[in-house]
């Protein structure tokens, strides 16, 4: 190109000043682009941008004059003993050094604004990031509160047992052992799905009746398509937990613990606990340490999405309902 461009005679007009042009561009972009990064230390009285701006308006005129200077075909008089060729040189290099310049600080403008937008989005994602790593470190937090809760109360019921001289502690402990062998491998996951969190409960509830055959009874129902809904995990079972330790437990005669399952609309999943314990007045009528943690790890999984309800149950006894809803992939 630039062969052609010095091979023109400055008699074919109609290409030559366009290919000037254009060409007289790519030095000014070139050179824009050049001092963006060299030298690569300036001196404290010079700023780049300044730099770039003068290198800009510089280029211009010296361009022109090159490309009129060896444009010049052997033989023929130079441009600048030529009205018409000099007057073409003067006005190409007053507009194009009065105009780089401005384009330049107009780029240098929208470099710098592009150059905060992209802070901005990088700052809001390492916010966020931030906030993410801060709510797993709570979540986990929170999991590791409740894992010894209920594990430390279900060997207490044991050694109970086992102190009591029953002679079904051995097969009560053998029932712990595979429990546990179940459970604790599913212990460390973020989130359990809904049918392993079942699982877990129908095997404490077996367990809890072996403990006390004549005073606990239970049933769970299990509606259709909840098996693969996600849970944080022992959510379920905090629930159930809760109904045996304050529910059947003090009570003289025992009672009965439901568990239902169910989908409702638009993926929402509601999870019941009802018991015929004792019932809320017997119990001081509050969340418990067990409910209150799990309501916030619901919050913290599910946002406002999710709720945790407790009731009194006639003639005696609590309902616990939670309802949430699966993120959205």
């Amino acid at each position: 190109m630039l062969t052609f461009l010095l091979n023109l005679t400055y008699s074919n007009f109609t290409f030559r000043l366009p290919l000037r042009v254009f060409v007289t561009g790519l030095v000014v972009l070139l050179a824009f682009g050049l001092f963006e990064q060299w030298p690569r230390r300036l001196p404290k009285w010079l700023a780049r941008w300044a730099l770039q701006v003068l290198a800009v308006g510089l280029v211009v005129p010296v361009s022109v004059f090159l490309f009129y200077k060896l444009g010049t075909a052997a033989g023929a008089p130079e441009f600048w003993d030529e009205p018409q060729r000099l007057m073409g040189f003067m006005t190409m290099t007053f507009s194009g050094t009065l105009l780089a310049p401005w384009v330049a600080l107009t780029a240098l403008l929208r470099q710098r604004e592009a150059k905060v937008e992209k802070q901005a989005i990088d700052f809001d994602l390492e916010r966020s990031e931030l906030a993410r790593q801060a709510l797993d470190a709570r979540m986990r937090l929170l999991t590791a509160q409740a894992q010894p809760h209920f594990l430390f109360n279900t060997l207490a019921n044991v050694q109970a047992l086992v102190e009591a001289g029953s002679p079904r502690a051995p097969q009560l402990l053998q029932s712990l052992t595979d429990y546990l062998r179940a459970a604790v491998p599913r212990l460390d996951g973020s989130a359990n799905t809904l049918g392993q969190e079942l699982e877990l409960v129908r095997a404490y509830l077996e367990l809890m009746q072996m403990r006390m055959p004549d005073r606990l009874a239970f049933a769970l129902h299990i509606g259709a398509g909840v098996h693969l809904l996600r849970c944080p995990p022992m959510s379920l079972l905090t629930l159930v937990e809760n109904a045996v330790q304050h529910g059947i437990d003090p009570s003289e005669e025992g009672g009965r613990i439901d568990v239902y399952a169910e989908l409702l609309d638009a993926g929402r999943c509601r999870l019941r606990v009802v018991d015929t314990g004792v019932g809320l007045q017997a119990t001081g009528g509050g969340l418990g340490t067990g409910l209150a943690a799990l309501r916030e790890r619901l919050h913290w999984a599910y946002g406002g999405t999710a709720s945790l309800e407790l009731r009194e149950v006639e003639p005696h006894g609590v309902q616990v309902t939670i309802e949430f809803s699966e993120p959205k992939p």
